[in-house]
């Protein structure tokens, strides 16, 4: 019986590894140990780590593993790394900034192995369409984390909060605000493009009242009712600011007694954070955001 289940877990493990492997060309699959505690650090350092067709990153919250799938191509696991630790979350080669580690939530903070403190600033890989599928690994143009990607945080840590609200668990979507809450304190507005900072400028007011709102609550009832707002003004956000994958702008005809509501996912598969379990798939997706 036991060999059966090996075999049945050995069998899934190999179905999944070829179904990420397809859709990563020249993939190349490591192993390497990353710092984290619980389920938010999961989500944290696979959407850090994580590039559509480029690189995947499978991250074990019992053991610390993360199995690190990738086109040699177009990156290296080194590169993976640094985006995770700029999210927060050490590995035995790159040391998270300490402001950054500081930020996180009580729960995610992690006896800490000092290797190398990563800067905000690393080498990007140029497109292979630039260079018509020839990279230069020595040919890289650099950009600076905190100024580019800065919004992507936000929008990370968005989706964090959704995905609470579909467990229907009001104490950590709470905690999922906090983080919110922070990334939103943390964007540097001069340093956004003209019109991603006149947007920004218009939402961010409303944007900081809802979240924090949610923070302060663990009624999901409530949280729920903020998240509407919240939602509207990320929608109008991500219109200008784009995010690295499709975004899909689902809608609810149900919630606010029939008046509906909208939400943002990285699924086109609808789960509805409104109402969670009690009718999950509840909704459509009106808008595809590219």
């Amino acid at each position: 019986m036991k060999n059966s289940f090996k075999n049945i877990m050995l069998a899934t493990f190999i179905l999944l590894s070829i179904a990420v492997n397809a859709q990563i060309k020249n993939a190349k699959t490591e192993t390497v140990k990353i710092y984290g505690n619980c389920g938010m650090c999961e989500t944290k350092i696979e959407n850090a780590g994580n590039i559509k067709k480029v690189a995947k990153v499978d991250w074990d919250q019992d053991s610390k593993m993360a199995t690190l799938t990738y086109d040699t191509t177009k990156t290296n696991p080194d590169e993976i790394l640094k985006r995770i630790a700029l999210a927060g979350y050490d590995s035995d080669k790159f040391l998270a900034p300490d402001d950054v580690y500081d930020n996180l939530h009580g729960c995610c903070q992690y006896d800490r192995v000092a290797k190398v403190q990563v800067k905000e600033e690393i080498k990007v890989e140029e497109t292979t369409e630039i260079h018509n599928n020839h990279v230069n690994h020595n040919e890289t143009s650099k950009m600076v984390l905190q100024e580019v990607n800065q919004l992507k945080v936000v929008f990370d840590n968005y989706f964090v909060v959704k995905d609470a609200m579909i467990s229907s668990d009001g104490n950590t979507t709470s905690i999922a605000s906090k983080e919110l809450l922070t990334a939103i304190n943390n964007v540097k507005m001069d340093k956004l493009d003209m019109d991603v900072h006149m947007v920004w400028m218009k939402v961010v007011n409303q944007i900081k009242k809802d979240t924090e709102l949610i923070s302060k609550s663990k009624d999901i009832n409530k949280q729920r009712n903020h998240f509407t707002t919240l939602s509207k003004d990320i929608y109008s956000l991500l219109k200008v600011a784009k995010y690295e994958v499709p975004v899909y702008f689902q809608h609810c005809p149900m919630y606010n007694d029939g008046k509906g509501a909208n939400w943002l996912s990285k699924e086109n598969a609808v789960k509805n954070p409104y109402y969670g379990s009690m009718m999950l798939t509840c909704g459509k997706t009106v808008e595809t955001i590219k």
